[in-house]
């Protein structure tokens, strides 16, 4: 029997909800053209005041548990609705679970 496909995982939400803002939304200068849509990874981890290899880390869905306050300065820096912050603390309580599994 096969399973349905997972819904998006912490670092395909955090990714997708970067990709759709722009550098001039979130108050920081644009250079240009870019290669990819939206912010850069360092411009969300300047935002949300937490080290660029960290949250490239979360965003590559490595085996870290966010805090409450780290999620909640991502929700700031990406500027998400009730909804998505929601979904935010959902995807991170989940991703903590599965990583708490035996094998």
């Amino acid at each position: 029997m096969k399973k349905s496909p997972p819904s998006l995982s912490l670092g395909e939400f955090l990714r997708a909800r970067r990709e759709r803002l722009t550098p001039e939304e979130v108050g920081l200068p644009s250079y240009g053209r870019r290669r990819t849509p939206g912010l850069r990874r360092e411009e969300v981890a300047q935002l949300a005041h937490m080290g660029t290899s960290w949250y490239t880390s979360l965003e590559q869905g490595r085996d870290i548990n966010p805090s409450e306050q780290v999620l909640d300065s991502l929700a700031e820096a990406l500027k998400l609705s009730v909804d998505e912050r929601r979904h935010l603390h959902m995807l991170a309580k989940a991703a903590e679970i599965k990583g708490d599994e035996p094998e």
